[in-house]
């Protein structure tokens, strides 16, 4: 399996880095529970390529492999308990605005 060139490398990576960012600024900026959702999957995409380049490099295959599996089941399991809180956000409030959510007698 031939190696990955240094410039392909640096464009994976800063492509990587911009979606994550991307991501990360979605994410704080966000309204409703939906654009969060959305911006969360972009940050887990963004991991998922920076773990591209190692499994170019033979010795790292199987460390690759095991990061991309733990990024897989925790992927899962966020998508899973964010699919769960929109449920019942839109089940109690009727509205998926992060606005309707009150913690401790404030609002977000």
């Amino acid at each position: 399996m031939p190696a990955i060139d240094l410039i392909s490398l640096s464009i994976i990576y800063a492509t990587s880095f911009a979606i994550l960012l991307i991501g990360y600024l979605a994410a704080v900026s966000s309204k409703d529970v939906i654009r969060l959702l959305i911006s969360l999957e972009m940050m887990f995409g963004a991991i998922f390529m920076a773990l591209i380049p190692l499994f170019s490099i033979a010795h790292l295959a199987t460390t690759a492999f095991g990061l991309a599996l733990i990024t897989i089941f925790a992927s899962s399991g966020e998508l899973l308990i964010l699919i769960s809180a929109i449920a019942i956000l839109d089940q109690r409030k009727k509205d998926i605005h992060t606005s309707a959510i009150t913690i401790g007698g404030d609002k977000l």
